[in-house]
């Protein structure tokens, strides 16, 4: 009862004129419909929000004698804000041109401080199941950081993301940044300010698309999202027929060794092996990792058995399997991060054995996530990922001669993808989706094995929406898409193409869990999909699993029953126009200078707008066209059947969401030129008022000619106007397409071959300052030729200061850095890692990025009275979360590397520790204390058996702790800590001490290779009371 009084009031306070807390003193206006959207759930409702801003504050001078205070007692004052892309003129302006009448006194200096903050909407919750779910639906559209706090009793959650900046730009007195550099963060500001509304824009349409309780506004048949888009002409299932999503209940071997994504399964149907075969794929029964192990599951009786095989594959993810007879080849896929695949394994199933093939014919390159599908003996591979090269190639695997053949293919190519789907129909093979590694897909495409030739497939009914990641599947004359990402789409909804007709049909999926089909596989067994795995890493919960569900597809075969006899010809979009009164004018009487295309005028525009020297003052291509929301779809499909959508300018809304503008280009103003009458033909004598042609009847967008579409327009009442504004889209290009195209232009200056595109990174990581390219990266001897100007035109493109490439670890005793600096003068770099400032020479030091997670781990301990020794001190990887974060009483630092030595003695220096460290330079066996330690630290692959003596000769009388890493095979996990327990106890008794040895825990940090894992074991000694 007191959700709902605190809800009532506040809904009351959001309706009132009276101005809010806020410095705005409103709601930001671009998130009206999303706040509307929350409010208007029973569990829900709003407290505060901002739709994002960029903004210039101007806050006094924090002094550092002073006491110090919150950030908003500082108190200060935006000199400039908006919630809107900035003007860079404008801020320069205010900036470097003050007014001359605001002469502050010269004891006022303020900081200015540049910003953008991302939206943020802090939401009442009725219960935490309900802050659970929302908080979700918010990180899956990019919220990342959304979380949930309880406070007095009532659970509230704040919706939010990581995208924000905060520059300093000097003071008020002097601007200590150039014009250039303001330009520039004015120009990364819009960048953020474009993707918050696209995550905002995304979340608001998943509350719209999923109900559940959020209310939207319709328009006959359809519902429109905040962008106007709707799926009312989209084929759905006549009748309502909705598919139940059941999960599967396991019996046998636990369930969660089908915890997995990134997986292979196939359906088998063989003598006393029918069912679902799954392979391989992340996750499984304790801690999670890449697994090679084979399950069969039985779908009719819903049980779970191991298939022991002998040499096995090794683990891996992104791979495939494909059945051809009796045998599963098993295609691909990625070990390592650093190790794709492109071997072939075959499984036996009557032998029950597994085998490594020897294949012959063109080269198969290693790669993962791409997809293969079987025509008779025959496997047919496309696309997928290696390292930093996305595929377009097919490739086709025939099992009889066990020989690679690389197609050569005519038609309309599909581009590179990977993490598509693929599924054999007849003689032709089908792909959907995929990434391209510049965005998300949803092109069809089929492939005729006979011609070898690839077709664009343009089938009838709305498309699936852009995915990648998802199944496809093939039951009797359908085929259906599934799951996938962006995961706003859940798997609410089946995409069916049916293949005799080629129209799409869309059929609700109803579950009571909520399934998350990414990277999920999908086989059909009898009439039930079975989807095995899926899942995501979830920033707020961790790591999310699907369980093993089952779709019934058997009610698909009344589609044909239910479906009209003209659906099959017209394969459109129906619409019902709602009646309106007779002669009703459509025009807003507020807007002014604007057009109704309900006025029976002459609709040549151009005569309407002031001229200068004759000129017309308006460009012809900047007018919009203005519908009420509730016609907005029927509004769009019109204006993309005829091209008249301007799609270069972005779709907005106006009067708080009531009204959707659509940017209309030069043609839609050519066919006012063509038409100097009213939109539909009067003939003399006839009364001026507008014919309607289609009031209550039901059309097809695809049946009206160009003069009833504008009729149409008009019965909705459309406008049109002269922007206000020009909001050009942007097209984005990510670095490694703008990489592409300068290196292009480039080598073809130079006149090498265009193939040495192919080789270019698609991936790259960030040190600090400087670009780290992979070590595999432009080692081909052509690149030589181009000199220094390949690495400056590299750094330029990738926003560089300085570029370097990556090198492997020298096998040298101090274990040195070789990453070669390309662009720059030296190596040294910053780099901030849980609040911890680690500086050295990227040149001459290693850095961890894997050891993320033990360093976490170290920091989370309590060793505030406590004396640790680090025999492997590094530049500091864990002297510093014991020093800073753990808070440890005093450290021992021994490295002999002189370089990281340096780099060391910075460090503390830097983050404000050195006094609680003493850093001995040497080898640890001979300068390393004796006696002192409560905690010692063997931080030292592949092993630091080496050093095992020192560190017991390190710990004092009583015994303490020993963390001893090392390298270890997954199969030797126990005995390894049964060895380092047994040798501590050893060394111990040589040494004198009467201690207990055991070991407590042994923590997995990460795969080094194939199986082979980096291991922690936290070895406790204690002494034992003599009797």
């Amino acid at each position: 009862m007191e959700f709902e009084k605190r809800k009532a009031a506040t809904l009351a306070s959001l309706r009132s004129e009276e101005t809010d807390k806020s410095p705005k003193g409103t709601v930001d206006a671009p998130i009206i419909p999303l706040l509307d959207a929350l409010n208007s759930h029973p569990n829900y409702f709003t407290t505060s929000s901002c739709s994002g801003r960029i903004s210039i504050l101007s806050q006094p001078t924090h002094v550092t004698n002073q006491p110090k205070t919150k950030k908003k007692a500082l108190g200060g004052t935006w000199i400039f804000i908006s919630h809107d892309p900035a003007d860079a003129d404008s801020i320069l302006g205010l900036l470097f041109c003050p007014d001359p009448n605001d002469q502050n006194d010269a004891q006022d200096q303020n900081d200015l401080v540049f910003r953008f903050e991302p939206l943020i909407v802090a939401v009442e919750c009725r219960d935490v199941a309900s802050a659970q779910s929302l908080v979700s639906k918010a990180i899956a559209c990019g919220f990342r950081e959304s979380g949930i706090t309880n406070s007095n009793r009532r659970v509230i959650i704040a919706i939010r993301c990581s995208i924000r900046m905060e520059v300093p730009l000097g003071s008020s007195r002097e601007v200590m940044v150039s014009r250039e550099y303001v330009r520039f963060l004015v120009g990364v500001a819009n960048e953020k300010m474009e993707a918050n509304r696209k995550r905002t824009e995304a979340f608001f349409q998943a509350l719209q698309s999923e109900g559940g309780g959020f209310v939207r506004p319709t328009v006959a048949n359809g519902e429109i999202a905040a962008d106007g888009h709707s799926d009312s002409g989209s084929k759905e299932v006549p009748g309502g027929c909705s598919l139940s999503v059941v999960e599967m209940e396991i019996a046998g071997e636990p369930e969660e060794n089908l915890f997995l994504w990134g997986h292979s399964s196939c359906a088998l149907e063989i003598k006393n092996r029918n069912g679902v075969l799954v392979f391989g794929g992340f996750g499984g029964m304790g801690r999670h990792g890449r697994r090679s192990s084979s399950w069969l599951v039985d779908p009719l009786f819903g049980t779970l058995r191991a298939i022991d095989a002998a040499s096995t594959p090794s683990p891996r993810l992104g791979h495939t399997s494909s059945l051809v007879g009796d045998c599963v080849f098993v295609i691909g896929g990625r070990a390592d991060p650093e190790k794709i695949l492109s071997d072939v394994w075959v499984l036996n199933t009557a032998k029950n054995e597994w085998k490594l093939l020897d294949c012959s014919g063109d080269k198969f390159p290693p790669r993962h996530r791409h997809a293969a599908a079987v025509v008779g003996s025959k496997i047919y591979v496309f696309g997928g990922l290696n390292n930093n090269t996305i595929s377009s190639s097919l490739h086709v695997l025939d099992t009889d001669n066990l020989q690679w053949k690389e197609l050569i293919v005519s038609g309309e190519h599909p581009c590179a993808r990977h993490s598509h789907s693929m599924v054999a129909y007849r003689s032709q093979v089908y792909i959907f989706g995929g990434y391209s590694g510049e965005k998300t897909l949803a092109d069809l495409y089929v492939f005729d094995i006979q011609t070898c030739k690839w077709k664009n497939e343009k089938a009838a009914g709305r498309s699936p929406h852009a995915r990648f990641s998802h199944s496809m599947f093939v039951y009797k004359n359908y085929l259906g898409v599934v799951g996938g990402c962006p995961v706003k789409q859940r798997c609410q909804e089946l995409a069916l193409l049916d293949l005799k007709v080629r129209v799409w049909r869309h059929v609700k999926l109803e579950s009571n869990g909520e399934d998350l089909f990414v990277r999920s596989t999908a086989n059909v067994v009898g009439d039930n999909l079975i989807m095995i795995g899926g899942g995501a890493s979830c920033y707020a919960f961790g790591t999310k699993f699907s369980k093993p569900m089952k779709i019934n597809l058997l009610p698909l075969m009344s589609l044909d029953d239910n479906i009209k006899p003209d659906d099959r010809e017209m394969h459109a979009q129906h619409y019902e126009m709602v009646n309106n009164e007779k002669g009703r004018q459509f025009q807003d009487p507020r807007a002014e200078g604007v057009q109704s295309l309900s006025e029976p005028c002459d609709l040549n525009f151009e005569s309407d707008l002031p001229m200068e020297n004759g000129i017309s003052q308006q460009v012809e291509s900047y007018w919009i066209l203005q519908l009420e929301r509730k016609y907005a779809k029927v509004g769009k499909d019109i204006l993309k059947k005829f091209g008249w959508l301007d799609l270069g300018r972005k779709v907005y809304s106006r009067k708080s969401g009531s009204h959707i503008c659509f940017p209309v280009n030069e043609k839609f103003s050519g066919v006012f030129k063509e038409n100097n009458h009213p939109l539909t033909d009067l003939s003399e004598g006839q009364s001026n008022h507008f014919v309607k042609p289609v009031i209550g009847q039901e059309f097809s967008v695809n049946e009206v000619n160009c003069s009833k579409a504008l009729d149409i327009l008009k019965e909705c009442g459309a406008t049109k106007l002269a922007a206000e504004e020009v909001e050009v889209k942007k097209a984005a290009k990510s670095p490694a397409k703008v990489m592409n195209e300068i290196v292009g232009l480039l080598i073809k200056e130079k006149g090498l071959p265009v193939e040495l595109l192919e080789e270019l990174p698609a991936r790259w990581e960030r040190l600090g300052d400087i670009v780290v390219l992979p070590a595999t990266s432009f080692k081909n001897p052509i690149w030589d030729s181009l000199g220094m100007e390949l690495w400056h035109v590299i750094s330029k493109s990738l926003n560089a200061h300085r570029l370097a490439r990556q090198g492997r670890v020298a096998s040298t005793a101090t274990r040195d850095s070789t990453l070669e600096i390309l662009v720059g003068d030296n190596g040294w770099v910053e780099h901030r890692e849980n609040g911890i400032l680690y500086s050295f020479d990227a040149t001459k030091c290693m850095f961890s990025w894997g050891n993320l997670s033990e360093k976490l781990r170290m920091a989370s301990m309590n060793c505030r009275n406590e004396i640790v020794v680090d025999l492997f001190a590094g530049i500091g990887y864990f002297v510093l979360p014991f020093l800073v974060r753990a808070n440890a009483k005093l450290v021992y630092a021994c490295e002999w590397n002189p370089h990281a030595v340096e780099a060391l003695r910075r460090n503390v220096q830097t983050n404000s520790v050195s006094d609680r460290c003493i850093v001995l330079e040497g080898d640890n066996r001979i300068v390393a204390p004796k006696g002192v330690a409560d905690r010692v630290c063997l931080g030292l692959i592949p092993t630091s058996e080496g050093s095992w003596v020192t560190a017991v000769r390190a710990l004092r009388s009583e015994g303490g702790m020993l963390h001893v890493h090392g390298n270890v095979k997954d199969s030797e996990e126990d005995s390894w800590a049964k060895h380092v327990s047994e040798s501590i106890s050893e060394i111990a008794k040589s040494e004198g001490h009467c201690w207990e040895v055991r070991v407590e825990h042994v923590e997995r940090v990460k795969w080094y290779a194939p199986h082979i894992r980096h291991l922690v074991a936290d070895v406790r000694c204690r002494q034992m009371i003599r009797t």
